[in-house]
């Protein structure tokens, strides 16, 4: 989840690798820092907290020099602090590293350079590698950066600079993602494209056990066995605008409001002449499908939440059972997966370190990975064996809204797709999901008009302590996402609830003048979701209900509500999601909390 940007070349490196930073800020850190080699030699600087901390400073004690390093750091290994923050180095601070992910070994590692008199300043696992860098170097970094691969084990993207060679640096990959950046006469390597491209839109990824060796001029990268990778950069077709704020107070508002493109773009990308939906990157045959007893489908967060919502699309749809299990339990629960078994992984980023765990050992199992991700030749994408890209475009803002609803569109194509093949669906009905669904786009942006209940919401709820999410059925589904957006960005105490389930227990929660939000857009369950209501209104809730235009008998028990568009049952969670979206965010404006960045969360989580 680190930011990584390492730079040589023609230029001011400490410009280039700041306002590469600045553009993965959005990855989440507590500390920044940066290591430059010029005419002084090895100049450092690093602090906890934001990047503009660093930045600050270095307008006062500018680094002088064309080749650096620089890293915002998310704390796994020792608490946020000046000492903790990269780059770290060796004793006589001729070699900086920066580095993202975990060193698994560090602690025997430490022990062994302990032993050789080495002084730690840190308590970070990185810190174990500066010092093997100065163990093994000869004069040779790029010979010195294949005897430190072979000591280190766990998760890492590294990159490691000598004050020794003013012209080189060298990146080591292994799960956690490094992107190569193509120039003139300069070179650049981060850990995501939008570090890079202010300066070039060529661009290609390392793979596991590759190391790069970078100059100026050329980009030479080997595989585990030391032998020369020949890589084909391709180039980026989005533009840098994509990524900042397009004239919204914030990212996570612009990217509600880019929705609609969204939908419409993951949809229209897998449409043919007749109408049929063909995905392009997912090879499975009608035998296949077949062939196929069930469905795992694995994710975390608002991810696992939009897989919860897939399974009742595919049950419902294809009639295959399907299982939804939390990412990070997966692998150690000895899951019922086998060749007969079709495992569908969610990640926003493709490179979630549990959801990766996850499809590994269901392929080891056997089973067929299909993925969902958003990001094309991200390391999830790379290893499975059918890939659904969402097309949601960069997504900045650490809460997750149109990866959200993009990930419920590639459900519902998955699903129309096996129940077409499966013959549980007749052309007539699957036409007319589709139409429904493409129609989605343009009544989401209609919606999108007008936010003023959302705001009248916000400001009832804002100054209070705990808030309370129902639904039934599918709605429970959306009552948990829209639940886990409050309470990551405005630190309000949130909890969903299927309402059929209060009577035993979460009803004691309820006292005078709790809020409660209220899901209701399912037709065969409106009646009894409004007996749910009846009794926390007895209790003394105050009741927003989210329902469907029309339906007068959820207005009746409801202290406010907010309607969506009438739409088929099954693709309502597309529209009254976003609602508990603006809500969220209204709500932490309100607040005066940093609605992009909310405290101890990240945008990509590449640590297990």
């Amino acid at each position: 989840m680190c930011g990584i940007v390492g730079y040589v070349g023609h230029s001011n490196a400490q410009q280039v690798i700041i306002s590469g930073l600045e553009k993965l800020e959005y990855r989440g850190y507590d500390s920044a820092g940066i290591a430059v080699i010029g005419k002084n030699g090895m100049e450092s600087a690093k602090f906890k907290g934001r990047l503009s901390v660093l930045d600050n400073y270095l307008k006062d004690h500018p680094l002088e020099g064309n080749i650096g390093i620089g890293h915002t750091r998310w704390a796994t290994h020792g608490v946020p602090s000046d000492e903790n923050a990269h780059p770290h180095f060796n004793q006589d601070k001729t070699i900086a590293v920066i580095h993202n992910g975990i060193i698994e070994n560090y602690l025997e590692l430490k022990a062994m350079l302990l032993e050789k008199g080495y002084q730690f300043r840190s308590q970070t696992d990185t810190e174990v590698v500066a010092h093997l860098f100065d163990l093994y170097y000869d004069g040779d970094l790029l010979k010195t950066a294949f005897k430190v691969e072979s000591e280190i084990r766990g998760t890492y993207a590294i990159l490691a600079i000598h004050q020794d060679s003013p012209h080189e640096f060298v990146a080591l990959r292994c799960e956690a993602p490094l992107v190569i950046g193509y120039g003139k006469g300069e070179n650049f390597v981060a850990s995501d494209i939008p570090a890079v491209l202010e300066y070039t839109r060529d661009v290609a990824f390392l793979e596991n056990g590759e190391i790069a060796h970078v100059t100026a001029d050329n980009v030479v990268v080997y595989n585990t066995k030391h032998e020369v990778v020949r890589k084909q950069p391709f180039t980026v077709e989005w533009t840098l605008d994509a990524a900042t704020k397009g004239g919204y107070d914030h990212f996570m508002l612009k990217e509600i409001h880019e929705q609609p493109q969204g939908i419409r773009d993951t949809i229209n990308t897998r449409m043919d002449a007749k109408g049929y939906i063909k995905l392009d990157d997912i090879k499975l045959t009608k035998e296949d499908i077949a062939k196929f007893d069930k469905i795992y489908v694995v994710a975390c967060g608002t991810a696992f939440h939009a897989g919860c919502v897939g399974k009742y699309a595919i049950e419902k749809l294809a009639r295959i059972p399907v299982m939804c299990d939390i990412a990070s339990e997966f692998r150690y629960q000895d899951p019922f997966v086998d060749d007969k078994t079709l495992v569908i992984v969610v990640s926003q980023s493709g490179e979630t370190a549990d959801t990766l765990a996850a499809l590994r050992e269901a392929k080891r199992k056997g089973a067929r990975i299909l993925s969902i991700t958003n990001v094309v030749g991200s390391s999830i994408a790379r290893e499975s064996d059918d890939v659904f890209y969402t097309w949601a475009g960069p997504e900045v803002a650490v809460a997750s809204t149109k990866a959200y609803t993009t990930q419920l569109v590639a459900f519902y194509m998955i699903a129309l797709n096996l129940a077409l093949a499966k013959n549980t669906i007749n052309e007539k009905h699957y036409f007319e999901l589709i139409d429904q669904l493409k129609q989605t786009a343009d009544i989401l942006e209609e919606m999108l008009k007008d936010d003023s209940r959302e705001k009248e919401v916000a400001g009832l709820i804002k100054d209070k302590a705990a808030l309370f999410y129902l639904g039934r059925g599918v709605d429970m589904q959306t009552a948990k996402e829209m639940a886990l957006k409050l309470k990551e960005i405005s630190y309000i105490y949130a909890e969903s609830f299927a309402a059929g389930e209060l009577k035993h227990g979460p009803i004691a929660l309820i006292e005078n003048g709790t809020p409660v939000i209220a899901v209701s857009t399912q037709s065969a369950m409106v009646e009894k979701m409004v007996s749910n209501i009846q009794e926390v209104k007895a209790r003394g809730a105050y009741v927003i209900g989210i329902g469907c235009e029309g339906d007068s008998l959820l207005a009746s028990v409801c202290d406010k509500v907010i309607y969506i568009p009438r739409v088929d049952d099954l693709l309502t969670p597309l529209l009254s999601v976003v609602p508990g979206q603006l809500i969220a965010y209204h709500t932490t404006c309100m607040k005066g909390f940093d609605v992009d960045k909310p405290r101890n969360l990240a945008k990509s989580v590449t640590v297990e």
